[in-house]
């Protein structure tokens, strides 16, 4: 059991029995760690606002207010990488930058593991670019479902048709590995992937793509660092999920 797996199952073990407590000893036998371990862990679940308590004496250990706790959110990996994206664009400087990410990682520590591990991953591959001048308006995410199908690939790793208008004009239909999905330059948004047609890595702005659609192929696995992009005079920073 990995540690975000443990946590959560700390967390739900402690409201299962609330309002009795649990040693540290016992917790540590029954996540088979030591009780140092689950000692650092109930101190980060503190420290994130989770209502654990302790007491003392020979009966003494942790408990949960069972009233303050909540039961697990349904929420799923993209709802959380999108939470995340919109609080990388708020930036650090902004009032409740600190509690928003305190939020966020109540939102992950109550879903399951394995879809905390999605979402982590999924926010992985999710950057943003700062521009000089803030666009005015919202501009197009290209043809209908493009950005369903980009999030879909890069969720489930697969392999990418599609249609594509280049800025000359030309129409061309390719096969792709997405990477990265890349947003905030100019407004657009664009996917960063390994296109097969032209054998080497390419930038397409969604606005350009016409069409998409999730293939049935497995996406050979790339080093991420492959798909960073030299853009000239921008600040490109990663969706952040703790």
């Amino acid at each position: 059991m990995n540690r975000t797996d443990r946590l959560y199952a700390l967390v739900e073990d402690l409201r299962a029995i609330a309002p009795r407590s649990r040693s540290a000893r016992e917790l540590a036998k029954r996540f088979e760690v030591s009780a140092r371990t689950i000692e650092r862990d109930i101190l980060a679940l503190q420290e994130s606002g989770v209502p654990i308590f302790a007491s003392t004496g020979r009966k003494g250990g942790y408990a949960i207010d069972k009233k303050m706790s909540l039961p697990p959110l349904n929420f799923s990996p993209s709802e959380a990488v999108a939470i995340a994206v919109a609080l990388s664009r708020a930036g650090d400087d902004q009032p409740f930058a600190q509690q928003a990410r305190s939020a966020l990682r109540k939102v992950v520590a109550a879903m399951p593991g394995p879809e905390g591990e999605l979402a982590r991953e999924l926010a992985r591959r999710v950057r943003l670019m700062a521009p000089a001048d803030p666009p005015e308006e919202i501009l197009p995410l290209g043809g209908e479902g493009v950005s369903r199908a980009i999030e879909d690939a890069l969720l489930r790793r697969r392999v990418l048709s599609l249609d594509y208008v280049d800025k000359k004009g030309a129409l061309t239909t390719r096969e792709v590995e997405p990477g990265v999905f890349l947003g905030g330059r100019g407004g657009f948004w664009y996917l960063v992937a390994w296109c097969r047609l032209r054998d080497d890595v390419r930038v397409f702005r969604l606005d350009r793509i016409s069409a998409a659609s999730v293939t049935t192929e497995k996406a050979p696995e790339r080093p991420l660092e492959g798909f960073d992009t030299d853009v000239p005079e921008m600040l490109v920073r990663g969706t952040v999920i703790d």
